[in-house]
């Protein structure tokens, strides 16, 4: 028996890839499904089942480009009804794979359809568990976003939650291996610790919702106290991973057409597409497009791209670090990003050489602006509001990231402002949303909040995140 996690940070979401016996089975695929389907063939495996955990509302899944290039069958727990053909398995259903079997373990509760598929070892005893979004590690899947689909409160919904983990999963073995859908930095959990893999004996002395003596009560306003709202393309994914989507080869071959800057050009005018410049901050501050949105590939780049563009059909033309073409069309098409139209051939090279237009992002050292704080000069803090509670600079502004359309009458008309997050990637992507909207009398702090410290700069007196209401 061979189990490997696949886990792609970046997204905070593992696929798991199980073998016995010359068989295969696939959990919660991501959307491109090549990498699946070569490691069956290195092994003289057949990928024989799909399973889904849920409708996944942070992703959209490969499993219909999956199942369609294998023939596999897709697999959901109960109550699953998607627009395509699938297994709606029932309660307590085996799957044979080889010499071991995978058990339904249906567990309401993130969502009405959400599932836990139990492995057994080839002597039928327990060995893991495929978690879903039901149990995380140090935490539990939230329980509000499936009440318009379940007809249900988000108290109704962490109700049945807290009796499918009661019910389903700590009966079984300490030893149980649990691998969770998500990690740290999944918008589905709120306390995830940063491990992915862990025995479910630990966690049920870790995670807060498996203390032994919590109530119904208490698990119910524990799971559902300090719920942020969720991304805006959550029930987006969610509509095409019931509904369907196209093909992601489909996709890779639009979304790396390469245009040169006037085809570009008349491209982006034509469609009304955004551009998306995903370089590095520095480079997008020395000289990008004007109007153009900044969102990093290195950095949570997908998240942030579904957060901050939200309309999984918006037209994308792209600017690009040479020869990362296909990695940006992939990772937007796993958020179900999938109108990406081209990149710039060339990239700003090519533009600044063919006479068009550039603009650039003013910067600053915290140095600087410690000199120029002493003459009150407007500074805007674009990091989490969680972030600025526990320390902030003295008469610093909050403006959050994720919540920037709406602080935009509080940016000043002419007077030049300050804007800087911990390191300076979210802040680029701030500046570039201004700069987008008309506002351009801003300047970004180098190397943001990390800097202003070591630069002293006057701090709010440090508060442990943990203690604050």
């Amino acid at each position: 028996m061979k189990i490997e996690q696949i886990y792609t940070g970046c997204l905070a979401q593992g696929a798991y890839y199980i073998e016995s016996d010359g068989e295969a089975a696939i959990i919660d695929p991501l959307r491109e499904v090549k990498p699946y389907i070569k490691r069956a063939e290195k092994n003289g495996a057949t990928i024989k089942y799909i399973f889904e955990t849920h409708f996944h509302a942070d992703f959209v899944s490969g499993h219909i480009t999956l199942s369609k290039e294998t023939g596999a069958p897709i697999v959901y727990g109960p109550t699953a009804q998607p627009s395509f053909d699938a297994i709606i398995a029932e309660d307590g259903q085996e799957f044979k794979l080889g010499e071991v079997t995978i058990k339904v373990l249906h567990t309401p509760g993130h969502t009405m359809e959400s599932s836990t598929y139990l492995l057994k070892d080839e002597n039928g005893k327990d060995h893991a568990i495929f978690s879903g979004d039901t149990l995380f590690l140090g935490d539990v899947g939230r329980p509000d976003l499936a009440q318009k689909a379940a007809h249900m409160t988000q108290e109704e919904l962490a109700g049945t939650l807290f009796d499918s983990l009661r019910n389903k999963i700590m009966p079984l073995a300490d030893d149980v291996i649990v691998y969770p859908a998500h990690g740290a930095g999944s918008a589905c959990g709120k306390n995830m610790m940063k491990e992915t893999v862990d025995t479910l004996g630990n966690q049920k002395k870790m995670n807060y919702a498996l203390r032994a003596d919590m109530t119904r009560e208490e698990f119910i306003e524990e799971v559902t106290e300090g719920l942020l709202p969720p991304p805006q393309y959550f029930p987006l994914n969610v509509k095409m991973n019931k509904e369907g989507y196209e093909d992601i080869d489909e996709i890779l071959e639009r979304g790396t057409q390469a245009l040169n800057p006037d085809a570009f050009e008349v491209a982006a005018n034509e469609t009304g597409a955004v551009v998306l410049d995903v370089r590095h901050q520095d480079d997008f501050a020395k000289g990008h497009i004007p109007r153009s949105i900044f969102i990093g590939l290195d950095g949570s780049f997908a998240p942030w791209v579904g957060a901050l563009i939200a309309d999984v059909k918006q037209p994308i033309l792209l600017v690009t670090p040479e020869g990362r073409e296909e990695e940006t069309v992939t990772r937007l098409s796993r958020v179900g990003f999938d109108a990406t139209l081209g990149y710039l051939k060339g990239g700003i090279e090519a533009w600044k050489k063919a006479g068009k237009e550039v603009d650039t992002v003013k910067s600053v050292h915290a140095k600087e602006l410690k000199q120029l704080m002493e003459q009150k000069v407007p500074v805007f803090d674009v990091r989490k509001e969680s972030e600025y509670n526990a320390e902030h600079a003295v008469d610093a502004n909050l403006t959050p990231l994720d919540y920037l359309n709406d602080h935009l009458a509080e940016f000043p008309d002419k007077e030049t402002f300050y804007i800087h997050c911990a390191g300076g990637y979210r802040s680029m992507i701030a500046a570039s949303i201004l700069k987008s909207r008309g506002i351009h009398n801003l300047v970004d702090v180098d190397s943001g909040f990390s800097a202003m410290k070591d630069a002293g700069i006057p701090m709010t007196d440090y508060v442990c995140p943990t203690t604050l209401k």
